[in-house]
């Protein structure tokens, strides 16, 4: 498959203001101790300093500083693009600017476009603003180097592009980057010298992560480490790598030579602007695209499952088992309450669009329909007179006496009217009328199995004719992706809460209700809910337990959610998904992996017919 992995950089040397050849020391060191990188990314006029003040009006310091950065050119290894902070002086005057180097050459000079005069920053004294410059051209290291803000690089061999802009450029309105990533730019270089202030470090945080989320990109943020003059200001050093909205890498107030190293993957964010069909490219033609190296990963353009799954470990790109759940407890407690929330409103505007109040719901003890009822006494919540009817349909032989009681406890806890139809008889007769025997015939007999699901659906629809009511539904994403319900049987409702929300998520949400209702009983039924194996109760059980077991027929929902959550989030190829999964569990088999993974697509592509018919939800 192809590699779109690049590893990125965002570095802070040690650095004396105005010593150019103790800073280029510093650089070039850091360029040779992370050779394997294909782009870093070095703080605003780092080869001088940014606190050198009215010294950078001397012709001898920016003339030193071209000096120097020919020799970081020089150090550039093949493979990598480096991009360092220098004055230049253009038509006698002199800009902040982002030196591109790569493949021994200085590739392209991008100034700054907004020069700050307000409050702390005085720039304006010593630097022009680059904003209007485009197509221009300089003579710098002794030959004629692309210079202006319309530069986007492009390593043709990766297929990566980048652009960059510094420091004040991110704060404004207009953003450089903005631009950029509409005309292509993926990635987001910013050479920055962004001082301290109270809230300052959160907010800079924040704005790099939206900013990342808002154009679809990879932003590398590097800023002026503690070793720059303190006369006025104190710099922290901040360093951030940012990726669709997620903060990959952040470090600050670092003291030695500091680099943050992270893996950016180009398909993701490719994925994101084909998707979202708002990003439109625009303005392509207005940049130059400089020819650059951004090699990718491991420097192989091709890779297997396993070397791509090699990378992500060595290079520790985070890959969660459980991608639709938070890890961190407090934000999973809040994702599970907004996502309850969002189910119970959207059932209440149906209720209030019907003009019918009535819900009618089957209760296996399971944990969807569990979290169904939730959503319907959260609903009654927002819609005072709705009425919860809810039914329990055991199957003598085949429903468990723990998922009964749970069921029947569950509904007296929220005050739902318990009504109890056994199913025996009526399955019973539906299969002698249809001439064959009553009884399981082992594994494989889908007919016996179905008919309880059918007579379960078939029930509830007369009862919500009886009661002028509504089916509320309570089969989930996980199931719906992998066909694993009956063709009208669960598979059909009125309204069906659960149907965006993952099986691995559904117990959370159950669980986080129960720490935070305050009712014991509820939370003890709850949590005995949650502890249920997952089963449809659809064969005979032993000795009065559970013995049809979900996961042992369609394998653990973890692995499920995994998969389906990079083929429907990020549109991942089979392999790369793989490649991910091998990341996320290690400790599996990979074949074992790669069987379940088979598994769930095949079911994925067969069972679509299932969603080809939904109810609302």
């Amino acid at each position: 498959m192809k590699n779109t992995q690049i590893l990125t950089a965002v570095c802070v040397p040690e650095m004396k203001p105005a010593d150019t050849g103790f800073n280029t020391d510093q650089i070039i060191r850091m360029i040779q101790d992370n050779a394997e990188c294909g782009l870093m990314v070095f703080p605003e006029l780092c080869v001088t300093g940014y606190t050198c003040a009215d010294l950078f009006n001397s012709n001898v310091l920016f003339k030193e500083a071209e000096k120097e950065t020919m020799r970081i050119a020089q150090a550039v290894p093949s493979g990598m693009t480096a991009v360092v902070g220098v004055p230049v002086l253009y038509h006698n005057s002199l800009y902040n600017c982002a030196a591109v180097l790569s493949a021994k050459e200085i590739k392209a000079l991008i100034p700054k476009s907004y020069i700050p005069v307000y409050s702390e920053f005085y720039e304006g004294r010593w630097f022009t603003s680059g904003r209007n410059i485009y197509g221009a051209s300089v003579t710098y290291g002794g030959k004629d180097v692309p210079f202006g803000t319309d530069i986007i690089l492009e390593d043709r061999n990766s297929g990566a592009k980048a652009a960059c802009e510094i420091c004040e450029d991110v704060w404004t309105a207009d953003t450089p980057s903005a631009h950029a990533s509409l005309a292509g730019a993926e990635i987001i270089c910013n050479l920055s010298a962004s001082d301290e202030l109270i809230g300052k470090q959160e907010y800079r945080r924040t704005m790099i992560t939206q900013k990342s989320a808002s154009c679809y990109c990879a932003y590398l943020y590097a800023s002026s480490g503690v070793h720059e003059s303190s006369t006025d200001l104190v710099f922290s050093g901040h360093a951030m790598i940012a990726e669709n909205g997620r903060l990959l890498k952040d470090s600050i107030y670092t003291v030695e030579n500091s680099c943050e190293k992270a893996l950016i993957d180009l398909e993701t964010i490719r994925y994101n602007r084909m998707h979202q069909n708002t990003f439109e490219t625009e303005g392509e033609s207005l940049y130059r695209f400089i020819e650059t190296e951004i090699s990718p990963a491991g420097g192989r353009t091709e890779v297997t499952a396993a070397e791509a799954s090699a990378l992500m470990k060595k290079y520790e790109r985070r890959i969660v088992r459980n991608p639709f759940v938070p890890s961190d407890m407090e934000e999973r407690g809040r994702r599970c309450r907004t996502i309850l929330q969002i189910q119970a409103h959207g059932l209440a505007q149906r209720v209030r669009a019907t003009g019918i109040r009535n819900l009618v719901i089957g209760i296996s003890g399971g944990l969807d329909s569990t979290l169904a009822l939730l959503v319907c006494s959260e609903a009654r919540k927002i819609v005072k007179d709705i009425r919860i009817i809810a039914y329990t349909m055991p199957s003598e032989g085949n429903t468990s006496s723990r998922t009964y009681s749970n069921a029947i406890s569950l509904m007296e806890c929220l005050q739902a009217e318990v009504r109890e139809v056994p199913i025996r008889k009526g399955v019973e007769s539906h299969l002698q009328d249809l001439g064959r025997s009553i009884e399981y015939q082992g594994e494989g007999d889908v007919t016996y199995e179905n008919a309880q699901a059918r007579m379960r659906t078939y029930i509830l629809m007369d009862a919500a004719n009886m009661e002028n009511g509504l089916v509320v539904g309570t089969g989930d994403l996980s199931e719906l992706a992998l066909g694993w319900c009956t063709y009208n049987g669960d598979h059909m409702s009125m309204y069906a809460v659960n149907a965006s929300v993952p099986k691995t998520l559904v117990k959370y949400i159950c669980t986080s209700y129960a720490d935070t209702c305050g009712d014991e009983k509820l939370k003890e039924v709850l949590y005995s809910i949650a502890e249920t194996p997952i089963t449809p109760e659809l064969t005979p059980a032993i000795n009065g337990q559970i013995a049809q077991k979900t996961e042992e027929k369609i394998g653990k929902y973890d692995l499920n959610d995994f998969f389906l959550y990079y083929h429907l989030r990020w549109g991942f190829s089979p392999a790369k998904i793989l490649a991910h999964a091998m990341c996320a569990y290690d400790e599996l088999d990979t074949e074992m992996i790669r069987e379940a993974e088979k598994r769930f697509f095949r079911r994925f592509f067969t069972q679509q017919f299932k969603r080809s018919c939904l109810p609302d939800g």
